[in-house]
């Protein structure tokens, strides 16, 4: 007990009034009060870094969610169609665990821009109609190019071009000093699945997007030396194949119309020429036919109904988009590799100063795989090339970007790990170069590329609302949403794997071999929830040293 006549002082301890109870009459006590005052200040402040540090991200194995589910999905609309609360609920949601496989095909379109959050049913109802006009006028586009290509390019013996025709652009005469650059670097192409009638020559690139340990950097001709998948139908339905594909359509000789190329939301025309010339095209259309062919067969699971196609249908597909050299490849492959034919085209005429690379048909075919409409698919596509197009490049100037982060996110949490890097030369993380080019799209199965790429989509969404500046994003989720979580993820790849690195790794081969062996053997969310802890230990330093 304190002396009688003494005054209360009280140390709040948190809500209803609670608290310590002091009491002073003299100096003494005065200090002693000042002295449990501190005392305690200093518990709750061990108490909080304590809990913090416990803090689990909504990826963690103890607090992961469900992936958004149709009866959620529902719930998130307003009457007229419009996402409640501007979309925040919805893009935590997907954030948090994904989006159920039943409503992707519903929901991509708003995770990748095709649709903004604050739009009605109506609303979206006009666009999707004006889009899918945007699109047939580029299809109608390619098949005339594709016939005049036919009747003007040929192959000689030698696998070499011989151009019958005028050598312009398809509208406008083309004098961009880069041109020749740009059909030169997009010629060259892995050897892997080598076409008998063309040649490729092994670019240091193609080396690393194909798994290869043989070369170390890369020019700015291997870098656009990219090459995926392509194809071509509006549905799995026969129906609706005939209907997409028909012989009157075919036949259209609609006259090029120059403004689908110069829509204000298409990309960037800094640096690039407004239209391509006939070679550009003609070149993007062998090429694209050749990867078209090589796509595997792991959507087939996630696709039923497109893996159900008839073969009629299939080489229906075929013979509309010009595949050749597809008999090998089953009915469900060869209408998936049509499809892939048709958005790649259309994209190369979109985005002529990217046209086509190797790479970008990794990123298509899950699109594909998903959006059973040919229009919706190349919106989305077109969506998720808004920032993965700068991995595609001839300057490599994203790509470079982005490894230099990467190799920046190594450095601030590891610096053990980045010394012994180092030592290699191999600090400038070149051997994530697949990782990066293609979105881990060759180190995750197919799911787990899908759920990855979702909660990066949400990411980028929230950011494009300017809902990643919001408290939700720091406080709700932990970590603000950033442009850059695919790299703080392929950081954590490295990161787990620092000690083998470390103990058993003596040059960059090997470490470029480790990661090219992790196919299949990463679990995604242990990823994302690696990748969380450094967004929050290191995102704000991360991104001043960039702005410096």
């Amino acid at each position: 007990m304190f002396p009688s006549g003494t005054d209360d002082i009280q140390i709040s301890g948190g809500r209803g009034g609670g608290g310590i109870w002091l009491r002073a009459a003299s100096p003494s006590n005065v200090a002693v009060a000042v002295t449990a005052l501190a005392g305690f200040a200093v518990v709750v402040a061990m108490f909080y870094t304590a809990s913090r540090g416990r803090l689990k991200s909504s990826w963690s194995r103890r607090k992961r969610k469900h992936a958004l589910s149709p009866r959620q999905w529902r719930s998130l609309f307003t009457p007229d169609g419009k996402l409640r609360d501007g979309g925040v609920k919805f893009l935590k949601k997907v954030r948090s665990g994904g989006v159920d496989p039943s409503i992707r095909a519903e929901v991509w379109p708003f995770l990748l821009g095709v649709y903004e959050l604050n739009t009605s049913k109506e609303e979206r109802d006009a666009l999707r109609t004006e889009k899918r006009k945007e699109y047939d006028k580029l299809r109608r586009q390619c098949r005339r190019l594709i016939k005049r290509s036919n009747e003007n390019f040929k192959l000689n013996e030698n696998g070499e071009i011989s151009y019958d025709g005028d050598t312009g652009g398809f509208i406008h005469e083309i004098d961009s000093p880069s041109s020749e650059d740009a059909v030169s670097a997009r010629e060259s192409l892995s050897s892997e699945g080598r076409s008998p009638d063309m040649e490729y020559s092994g670019e240091a690139s193609s080396t690393l997007l194909n798994g290869d340990e043989g070369s170390r950097r890369i020019t700015n001709a291997d870098s656009s030396a990219l090459n995926t998948d392509s194809s071509d139908s509006d549905s799995s339905e026969d129906t609706e194949v005939t209907q997409t594909f028909s012989a009157s359509e075919r036949r259209e000789e609609e006259e090029i119309d120059p403004e689908v190329t110069s829509k204000d939301d298409s990309p960037s025309t800094e640096g690039k020429s407004k239209f391509p010339t006939m070679e550009d095209f003609s070149t993007w259309q062998r090429i694209i036919r050749l990867d078209a062919v090589r796509a595997n067969a792991e959507w087939i699971p996630y696709s039923t109904s497109q893996a159900a196609v008839s073969e009629a249908s299939a080489l229906r597909s075929a013979e509309a988009v010009g595949l050749k050299d597809y008999d090998h490849l089953e009915p469900c492959r060869i209408f998936h590799a049509a499809r892939l034919v048709a958005i790649l085209e259309a994209y190369a005429l979109y985005d002529p100063e990217i046209g086509y690379c190797q790479g970008m048909s990794d990123l298509l075919s899950p699109i594909i795989t998903v959006m059973t409409e040919d229009h919706e698919a190349f919106w989305c596509f077109v969506g998720f090339m808004k920032k993965a197009r700068h991995n595609f490049r001839l300057d490599e100037v994203g790509i470079r970007r982005q490894l230099n982060t990467v190799s920046k996110i190594i450095k601030s949490k590891d610096s053990h790990l980045y010394r012994h890097l180092e030592k290699l030369q191999a600090e400038d993380c070149f051997f994530v170069y697949r990782m990066v080019v293609v979105l881990f799209r060759r180190e995750l199965t197919f799911e787990q590329t899908l759920c990855l790429w979702e909660v990066m989509w949400a990411d980028q969404a929230a950011i494009r609302a300017g809902i990643g500046k919001s408290a939700w994003s720091r406080i709700r989720q932990r970590a603000p949403p950033t442009e850059d979580l695919l790299l703080f993820a392929i950081a954590a790849s490295v990161l787990q794997k620092r000690k083998l690195i470390i103990e058993k790794y003596s040059s960059m081969d090997e470490i470029l071999r480790e990661c090219n062996s992790m196919s299949g053997q990463l679990d995604v969310w242990k990823l994302l929830d690696d990748a969380h802890d450094l967004v929050v230990t290191l995102h704000d330093k991360i991104e001043t040293s960039l702005s410096l």
